[in-house]
C-alpha cells in the first residue's frame, strides 16, 4: 500500500477532509438524519429496514472515513493539526456539537415523551418506536428511551473504538484495552441485560459490570427485594455485587491499578476513550482544576457511603427475633469497618499523603461519624439524613443524571471527556483511594531521555502534569491515573512505561535523576 505525505508545514494548513471522508462524513450523517425524522415522527412503511438502514450507514460511513483518516498513513502518533480544527479545539463546531448533546441527554433523562416513549400504557411514537422491533428481538418488550440510549451508546463505543484501534495501531496496548472496552459495553452492558430479561422478568436491570458505589441504587429496598424474590439467580447477583465492593475490586485494583476498571470495562470510560477520543487534550490541566477535582470527587463518595448507609439502615428493624442484623448493629458494623480503613491509612500510609489529603480524611471521617453518632444517640432515630427520601433523589437527580450525563458527555468539546470520571465519580474516587496506597501499579519514567515535548500532559484525559514528573524521572503515581497509557503512546521518545511491581520504592518523590541531586551507585546498589 502506497502511503500519502503531507509535506506542507505551514501553521496555517487547515486540515481539511478529503473528499474521501467528505463522502463517509456524508453517509454517516445521512443515517443520523433517518434518527432525526424519526425523532419527528415520521412514519417510515418499515420500522425495521430503516432502523437497520440508519445504523448500516452510521457504521458504514464511520469505518469508511476511519480508514480513509489512517490506513494511508504509516503507523504512529496521529494528533496533528488537533489545535487547528473547530471540532477539537473549542471552535464554533465543537461547542455546536457540544449544545446537541447537552440538550439530547437533557430530553433523554427529564422529557422522554419528547423522543416518542409512550404514557400511561400508550404506544411508543417517533425515534423510540424505531427501536422497538429491536428491542422485541433481544427482550420480547417494547423500546423504552433507556433502550434507545444503550444502543446508540453502544454503536458510539464500537464505531469510534475502531477508529481510536486504527489511529494508535503503533501501541498494542492500546489496540488490546479498546478491544475490551467495545466486548464489556455490548456483551455485558447491552446484551446480556436484554437476556437476563428473558431468563427472568422479575430480575432488576443490571449491569454486571456497573459495581458500588457507580450503581449507588443497588441496594434499594425495591432491588434487594427483587433480587431475592427471583430465587437463586437474583440471590447470585445481589452476592456477587457484595463480593464485588470488598474481594474483586480491591484485588484487582492491587494488582493491577484502576486501570482494570476504568480503561479495560467502564462503559463511562470506553466512551470517553473512544468518541471522546478528540477532545481529550481540552481537560484542564492547571492546579486549581486539580484541587477542585479532589475535593468535589471525594465529596460525591463520601454522599454515596452516607446514603447507602441511610438506604440500608431505612428497611432494617429493632426486633432482633425478626432481623439478623439490627438497625443498630448495622450503624454500629459501618462505623468500625470505616474507622479501621481510617486509621490503617493514617497508621501505615500517612507518610504517602499530602498534608489537606490528611486533612481532609481526618476532617471527613469526623464529619461521618458524628451524623452517625447523631442519629444513634437520637430518641426517635429521626436524623433527615436517615429519613429523608427526597435527599436521595436529589442525588440521583444531582450526580446521576446531571452530572454523569448532561455535564459529563455532553460538555465533552468543551471540557474534555472526563469530566465525569476527574470530578463525579465515586467509582472512580474509591478505586483512586485503593490505587494510590494499596496498589503495585505505577508508572516509571526516564528522565535521561525526556525532551520535555508536553506530549504527555497535553494528551492527559485526567489533567495530570505528566511531564514534571517525566523531566524529575519519578514514577507517577496518582489517584487519579485511569492507566489509559496514551502519555505512553504519544511520546516519541519511549520515556513512561506502565508497570505492575514491587510495593517498594514505588513512590520516589526524592529520586530526581539530574545534575548531582542523587548518587547514582548508590541507588542502583539499592534496586
Amino acid at each position: 500500500m502506497s502511503l500519502k505525505l503531507n509535506y506542507s508545514m505551514s501553521l496555517a494548513n487547515s486540515y481539511g477532509l478529503t473528499k474521501t471522508q467528505k463522502t463517509a462524513s456524508a453517509v454517516c450523517i445521512l443515517g443520523l438524519f433517518i434518527l432525526a425524522l424519526a425523532l419527528f415522527n415520521v412514519q417510515f412503511p418499515n420500522k425495521a429496514i430503516t432502523l437497520t438502514i440508519a445504523l448500516s450507514l452510521m457504521f458504514v460511513g464511520a469505518i469508511w472515513f476511519s480508514n480513509s483518516l489512517y490506513l494511508d498513513k504509516s503507523k504512529g502518533i496521529k494528533n496533528d493539526g488537533v489545535w487547528f480544527k473547530s471540532l477539537s479545539a473549542r471552535g464554533l463546531i465543537g461547542w455546536l456539537i457540544g449544545v446537541v448533546l447537552t440538550l439530547f441527554y437533557i430530553v433523554l433523562y427529564f422529557y422522554p415523551q419528547y423522543l416518542g416513549l409512550g404514557q400511561k400504557g400508550e404506544e411508543n411514537t417517533g425515534l423510540v418506536a424505531l427501536f422497538d422491533l429491536l428491542s422485541q428481538l433481544l427482550s420480547g418488550r417494547n423500546a423504552s428511551q433507556w433502550f434507545v440510549y444503550g444502543t446508540l451508546y453502544t454503536v458510539a463505543i464500537l464505531v469510534f473504538g475502531y477508529k481510536f484501534i486504527l489511529k494508535y495501531r503503533h501501541n498494542r496496548y492500546e489496540q488490546i484495552r479498546t478491544i475490551s472496552v467495545m466486548f464489556f459495553q455490548l456483551a455485558f452492558a447491552f446484551l446480556i441485560p436484554e437476556f437476563m430479561y428473558v431468563m427472568n422478568s422479575d430480575l432488576p436491570y443490571y449491569d454486571l459490570k456497573n459495581i458500588w458505589p457507580l450503581n449507588y441504587y443497588n441496594f434499594e429496598s425495591y432491588r434487594i427485594k427483587a433480587f431475592i424474590s427471583a430465587g437463586n439467580i437474583g440471590l447470585a447477583m445481589l452476592i456477587f455485587g457484595i463480593v464485588s465492593i470488598f474481594i474483586i475490586t480491591p484485588i484487582l485494583t492491587y494488582k493491577y491499578g484502576k486501570r482494570w476498571y476504568c480503561s479495560w470495562v467502564c462503559g463511562c470510560g470506553g466512551l470517553a476513550e473512544t468518541a471522546g477520543d478528540s477532545f481529550r487534550q481540552l481537560s484542564d490541566k492547571s492546579q486549581f482544576a486539580w484541587k477542585v477535582e479532589r475535593w468535589v470527587i471525594h465529596s460525591v463518595l463520601v454522599f454515596v457511603v452516607l446514603m447507602t448507609t441511610a438506604v440500608i439502615h431505612s428497611y432494617l428493624g429493632n426486633d432482633t427475633s425478626k432481623y439478623w442484623l439490627t438497625k443498630s448493629s448495622f450503624l454500629i458494623f459501618v462505623a468500625s469497618f470505616l474507622t479501621i480503613i481510617f486509621a490503617g491509612t493514617m497508621i501505615f500510609k500517612r507518610n504517602e499523603l499530602a498534608k489537606d489529603a490528611k486533612y481532609g480524611a481526618i476532617g471527613y471521617f469526623v464529619i461521618i461519624m458524628a451524623l452517625f453518632a447523631l442519629h444513634y444517640f437520637s430518641k426517635d432515630n429521626s436524623l433527615f439524613l436517615f429519613k429523608s427520601e427526597s435527599l436521595r433523589k436529589s442525588y440521583g437527580f444531582l450526580i446521576g443524571s446531571i452530572f454523569s450525563g448532561v455535564i459529563g458527555t455532553g460538555f465533552y468539546p468543551i471540557f474534555g471527556s472526563r469530566v465525569w470520571c476527574r470530578f463525579g465519580c465515586p467509582m472512580a474516587a474509591i478505586l483512586g483511594f485503593q490505587q494510590r496506597l494499596f496498589s503495585k501499579f505505577r508508572i516509571t519514567t526516564n528522565g535521561g531521555q525526556c525532551i520535555s515535548c508536553g506530549n504527555c500532559s497535553t494528551y492527559c484525559e485526567m489533567g495530570i502534569d505528566v511531564r514534571a514528573y517525566a523531566q524529575k524521572g519519578e514514577n507517577i503515581v496518582r489517584s487519579s491515573c485511569v492507566g489509559c497509557g496514551i502519555c505512553s503512546a504519544v511520546c516519541p521518545r519511549g520515556v513512561l512505561k506502565l508497570e505492575n511491581d514491587s510495593m517498594k520504592g514505588r513512590i520516589n518523590p526524592n529520586e530526581i535523576l539530574l545534575g548531582n541531586d542523587v548518587d547514582l551507585m548508590d541507588l542502583i546498589n539499592n534496586k
